[in-house]
């Protein structure tokens, strides 16, 4: 597999979002509390991703960090949810499907709120040692999941970090619109995937991004609230500025639930969304709606 060239992906001369706007903000919070790993659930090993920095090398269930898992959904979600609809924005819901199958309630008031829900797979767990077919059925899986809960088939995917080099011809074989596993840009861009027949087909590129994502909270070195608001707002502001100058750009705000969802954090979402509603010309929009949105403005390559 080569790398592609390294071109920046720009916005087409005069292209705005709906209503006008030069920036679109993605809201995307994470949904993978009760998918990941345990051995209650057959797994070699408990979660090694840990606020409590508790990961022992044989396999034994860590109480702790099980808990603390259970507190985003439990306590953390409802705080979400409460900011969300204070802001009256949308937000992108990236879940791993287990995590919504065993809590339908916070699949229904996802629903209800009109919400987009993207796949994080079927459980939080790597996809890279998968051959194909094993991986297919777990895109598969994830997305059946989804309809399930959901009533909805979902048009994005967002792999946990590693996948493997036909993650992406895979999801346009199963009929997915988007792909979010790209941190090269801030704006999205078509991507002519290496079919299994030797052609190539188009799709669309949402990249993500990480720097501004909740989790370093507990990456080190860890931010504080303040830090973090400080950090989200300075690339909302610098984006809002190169948007109106140089052409269009979106952002992406990750979250999680057990991570923002503390009492000490959520004051830090609460502050950027503050801010971020001081300025009309936004477009705040599920990914799925920017990804229409580009591709009913962009047309993909010629292949």
């Amino acid at each position: 597999m080569n790398r592609p060239p390294a071109t920046p992906a720009l916005a087409p001369e005069g292209f705005t979002w709906p209503n006008g706007a030069k920036l679109a903000l993605s809201i995307v919070v994470n949904v993978e509390e009760g998918a990941e790993q345990n051995i209650l659930d057959g797994d070699r090993g408990p979660e090694p991703v840990d606020e409590l920095s508790a990961s022992p090398k044989r396999a034994m269930r860590v109480h702790g960090n099980e808990s603390n898992y259970q507190y985003g959904i439990r306590a953390g979600a409802p705080r979400v949810l409460r900011e969300l609809d204070r802001a009256g924005v949308k937000a992108t819901w990236t879940a791993a499907a287990l995590a919504l199958e065993r809590a339908p309630w916070l699949a229904e008031a996802i629903v209800a709120r009109g919400d987009e829900v993207c796949c994080h797979g079927w459980r939080w767990a790597h996809q890279y040692w998968m051959k194909e077919e094993a991986e297919r059925d777990y895109i598969r899986k994830g997305r059946d999941s989804l309809v399930q809960t959901t009533g909805k088939r979902p048009s994005g995917w967002l792999s946990r970090y590693l996948h493997t080099d036909i993650t992406r011809r895979l999801l346009v074989e199963e009929g997915f619109a988007y792909h979010m596993d790209d941190y090269s840009d801030d704006f999205p861009y078509w991507d002519l995937v290496e079919m299994a027949d030797g052609s190539k087909s188009p799709m669309v590129v949402l990249p993500y991004a990480i720097d501004s994502n909740d989790m370093k909270f507990w990456l080190a070195p860890s931010l504080t609230p303040q830090n973090w608001t400080a950090y989200a707002i300075d690339t909302f502001d610098q984006l809002y500025d190169e948007a109106n100058e140089l052409g269009a750009r979106y952002m992406s705000l990750g979250l999680h639930l057990r991570i923002i969802g503390r009492p000490g954090r959520i004051g830090a979402f609460k502050a950027f969304l503050d801010h971020v509603k001081t300025r009309s010309d936004v477009w705040i929009a599920s990914r799925e709606e920017i990804a229409a949105a580009f591709t009913a403005a962009v047309p993909p390559p010629s292949v």
